[in-house]
């Protein structure tokens, strides 16, 4: 299943949104203006397990201090559309959870969600070496925020049928529950696998389930921020 759009507009511009979407496309295009280098720049800014648990470098590129690649992964992606389908959901689900909490407090929820996105995939696979990068925890954070706030809005998807391709109208609730199910099978295949698999699949466990915590508590705490 692919999500097209909501049903839900914004009355607000979605400012962090835009913003965040932006950064990652600029971000992107100069990662594929470096040709050659571009497997270095990922090394030396995405986080890296094995290295931010036992501060040894164990690559020549790791040159940038490895606690803060928490913060520089979540800006940098691997391929093209790894790149499309994070930003589609940024897109179609952000704008909703930045208008329920206000430009601030969604970005505290957005980044703490990739923080603890890192964090989960970090504890499954302490000894991995291979470099995660991806806005998709923190957008992962949105996700579980969106369904527990917007569990009825009509999500637009294109669903496949084997070889037949249909547009259909699906609740939040059921995308969106489908797409966390979806990643405990696959988390669930990673287990015991050295270095834990191509894809963080926890990372997105954990940043959906921190975005709904998260979410929760800044909604009760608007007064503060």
């Amino acid at each position: 299943m692919i999500p097209l759009r909501d049903n839900i507009p914004s009355q607000k511009k979605p400012i962090v949104t835009t913003i965040i979407l932006s950064i990652n496309i600029l971000v992107f295009f100069y990662q594929l203006s470096l040709g050659a280098d571009f497997e270095g720049f990922i090394l030396k800014y995405g986080a890296i397990p094995d290295q931010i648990m036992h501060g040894e470098r164990v690559t020549p590129y790791s040159t940038f201090p490895f606690t803060l690649t928490l913060f520089t992964a979540m800006f940098l992606h691997g391929g093209l559309w790894h790149l499309l389908g994070n930003m589609l959901y940024l897109w179609i689900f952000g704008d909703n959870i930045e208008e329920r909490l206000g430009h601030l407090r969604f970005l505290i929820l957005y980044i703490v969600s990739g923080l603890a996105a890192s964090f989960a995939h970090i504890f499954m696979s302490p000894n991995s070496q291979l470099p995660m990068v991806g806005a998709s925890g923190a957008i992962a954070g949105i996700l579980g925020a969106y369904m527990i706030e917007f569990p009825y809005a009509k999500i637009l998807t294109l669903v496949f049928f084997g070889f037949f391709i249909r547009v259909v109208s699906i609740p939040a609730f059921f995308v969106l529950g489908f797409w966390f199910i979806l990643q405990l099978i696959y988390a669930s295949t990673t287990l015991g696998v050295s270095g834990g698999g191509g894809i963080a699949w926890f990372a997105h466990i954990g940043g959906f389930l921190a975005g709904i915590i998260l979410f929760r508590l800044l909604r009760k705490r608007s007064h503060w921020i």
